[in-house]
């Protein structure tokens, strides 16, 4: 039986920038959906789950996740369109990447960063190599080499001495026991203000939201439990993060699964997971707590399932209160469990299509062999 795809170890960067996409959600349809497949898989999430989350094809998913591991987050970013040959060689493609990457004052340039006609005007005149591109081109070229123009932002990396070792034992669990593996985390702050979104509108028409200046309903903090072998979400509202919320969510998961055998959570190091009285509780219920590494919130399985969740109950939204707020969530809770389909039907389905592929001499990803 093959393995089944699942996408590599993210690092660091990779993590924080999946992350970022897909919380926010403002980097074009496509963007986000990838950015969820990846996440998804390379946090333990089965393949037909991560196809219900994006409403795609499993095939699509396979796809993506294969291109994630060949070239990595470049797969985010299809390369569907053709053009004319190439008039740069690949040499000046480097030199220019190299030259917009770097600061200007190291070529004598007064400037502290580069504009797209600055950097045409350097890159025509310069001694070293002359590369003579217009502005759209100089823009194509840096984007495809996933530089693009952003702001300066702070970096950390995580500094868990036991990372590896963490991750390794999210993979384990997520692999071995998916029936038994659950995933926490806290989604917020969430505010009561009018949130931007997308929506249909008639052409030059687009549905407007209120501005509001005076904010007094305070925050309130999405407690959310995934089930990864079920594919189900749930989780309450709470106005803080606390020690004795965590719990109650533990005692959920464990009623989930009430025959006493081992489960594994998988949540982040937030020292309201880990207190005496949780750790204590978890012994006696043999419940593991399966820490994500520091810093590397992203490998939690749950991180992806609140891409939709913003997506669909907070964008485009302008709750009077967090009364409002809670229905609303819980109300897209029971329509997104209601509608995953059970896990036996879609293996069998898999199963099915499987064997059909293997009628027809064709492989997972590849096209179909043609006939002598």
């Amino acid at each position: 039986m093959a393995e089944p795809v699942r996408a590599r170890r993210l690092t660091d960067e990779e993590g924080r920038r999946l992350q970022q996409i897909v919380r926010r959600g403002k980097h074009g349809t496509i963007r986000v959906r990838r950015a969820m497949i990846i996440m998804a898989s390379a946090s333990g999430t089965p393949t037909p789950a991560i196809a219900r989350l994006v409403a795609a094809h499993e095939d699509t998913v396979r796809d993506v996740i294969h291109a994630f591991n060949e070239i990595g987050l470049r797969a985010l970013d299809p390369n569907w369109a053709g053009g004319r040959p190439r008039r740069i060689s690949t040499d000046d493609e480097q030199f220019v990447v190299a030259t917009a990457t770097g600061r200007p004052t190291k070529v004598g340039r007064p400037f502290t960063r580069w504009s797209i006609r600055k950097l045409a005007d350097y890159l025509a005149n310069n001694p070293v190599r002359r590369v003579i591109v217009g502005r759209e081109r100089l823009r194509q070229l840096l984007r495809d080499n996933s530089v693009t123009f952003q702001r300066t932002r702070t970096w950390k990396e995580s500094s868990d001495p036991n990372k590896e070792a963490k991750l390794d034992r999210i993979e384990q669990v997520t692999s071995q026991f998916p029936d038994r593996c659950f995933a926490f985390d806290q989604f917020g702050p969430l505010s009561i203000r009018p949130h931007h979104g997308s929506s249909w509108s008639p052409k030059t028409r687009p549905d407007r939201l209120p501005a509001t200046y005076t904010r007094t309903h305070g925050i309130r903090y999405f407690h959310g439990c995934y089930s990864l072998g079920d594919d189900q979400l749930w989780g309450v509202m709470r106005r803080r993060k606390g020690g004795d919320h965590t719990l109650a969510a533990l005692k959920t998961i464990r009623a989930a699964r009430p025959d006493g055998a081992p489960i594994y959570v998988i949540l982040d190091n937030l020292s309201a997971n880990k207190t005496p009285a949780i750790r204590a509780w978890c012994a006696r219920n043999k419940v593991e707590l399966v820490l994500t590494p520091t810093s590397a919130s992203w490998a939690n399985p749950i991180e992806a399932q609140f891409g939709p969740l913003r997506a669909f109950t907070m964008a485009n939204s302008n709750y009077p209160n967090h009364t409002v707020l809670a229905r609303a969530l819980h109300a897209y809770l029971r329509w997104r469990n209601a509608n995953a389909r059970h896990p036996d039907v879609l293996t069998a389905q898999r199963r099915e299509r499987a064997r059909i592929r293997s009628e027809r001499q064709q492989r997972w990803g590849r096209p179909r062999t043609k006939a002598a």
